[in-house]
């Protein structure tokens, strides 16, 4: 009897070791289909900063699609430091994300982190401006260089009989001031009596383009127009010019910030070029998305240009 009760026992304790078994290998599959079914992305945007009202757009355009579309974005911002973009990389390649966004600081320096994506299997999509170095599996933007010729033939257009132009520079380095600069030189080095005066880099930003612009003032006076790499720019310059009297000088930005556009339109800035940050941000985590599911993408995600100009 004794034996019998033991090898019932026995019986019983292994059939409650093995259901338990099957309980936790059911729940393991069932665990195992549920992150399967959600297919949420990882996604890292790395900014170049987000002390600009154009990238701060960029980045809302990424989380209302990010939101959309049910993934994960985890976005860093470089603080326009190179080696602090690089580190912030670093540290997006060790929480593991699908796909890694990166809108460069500066286009070179940038090369060695979008080569540590490259090892660790990780696709990156450059944002708004491009690599000089890595795979990139696409570039979103739209055409600096288009744009550059936009603002260039706004101000042939309008100086009729010529003028003076000061040429306030983006960051050097990036691939958005090098290609705004080329296309603009495109046009206006053919025109006819028009003359850059002054150039200088003042990093996109409105307190360095002031600083910039009143510098240029003591020595040039006799200004028709200033072309700057951005609406932060612009905006500084105008102030300085604000201040020197100097209000029928025509200034032309580019991004179509709120600000500058606002500006434009109570007369104060002559035209920006109107990109559009929230579409660029929306087509980033899109293409993400798309390159995780293995789909192909094109190389180069062009987004539309337009110029916003006063009355």
């Amino acid at each position: 009897m004794r034996k019998a009760v033991g090898l019932l026992a026995t019986l019983l304790l292994a059939g409650g070791v093995l259901g338990g078994c099957s309980l936790d290998q059911n729940n393991a599959s069932s665990d195992k289909g549920k992150t399967k079914q959600d297919g949420e992305v990882k996604i890292g945007l790395s900014i170049s900063t987000l002390n600009n009202p154009f990238f701060v757009t960029l980045k809302e355009g990424a989380e209302k699609a990010a939101k959309d579309e049910g993934a994960e974005l985890i976005v860093v911002d470089a603080q326009n430091d190179s080696a602090k973009q690089i580190n912030d990389i670093e540290d997006l390649i060790q929480q593991k994300v699908d796909v890694l966004l990166v809108n460069p600081t500066d286009s070179s320096a940038v090369a060695s982190a979008i080569e540590s994506a490259n090892s660790a299997n990780i696709p990156v999509i450059t944002v708004d401006r491009s690599a000089d170095g890595g795979e990139v599996v696409t570039h979103i933007a739209s055409d600096n260089v288009a744009g550059g010729k936009m603002a260039a033939q706004f101000l042939v257009d309008h100086l009729k009989n010529g003028g003076n132009i000061v040429e306030l520079e983006g960051i050097p380095g990036s691939s958005a001031a090098r290609e705004r600069g080329e296309g603009f030189h495109q046009v206006i080095d053919k025109a006819a009596n028009m003359k850059v005066v002054a150039k200088q880099a003042a990093d996109f930003d409105r307190a360095k383009g002031l600083a910039v612009m009143e510098n240029i003032l003591q020595s040039h006076k006799d200004i028709q127009a200033v072309f700057a790499h951005n609406d932060e720019m612009a905006l500084g310059a105008l102030e300085a010019l604000q201040a020197h009297g100097m209000n029928n000088v025509l200034v032309v930005g580019f991004d179509a910030t709120d600000d500058a556009v606002k500006a434009v339109k109570e007369g104060k800035m002559a035209a920006t070029v109107a990109q559009k940050p929230a579409l660029i941000g929306e087509k980033a985590v899109e293409a993400a998305i798309r390159v995780h599911k293995g789909e192909k993408v094109e190389k180069f995600i062009p987004v539309p240009l337009e110029l916003v100009q006063g009355q």
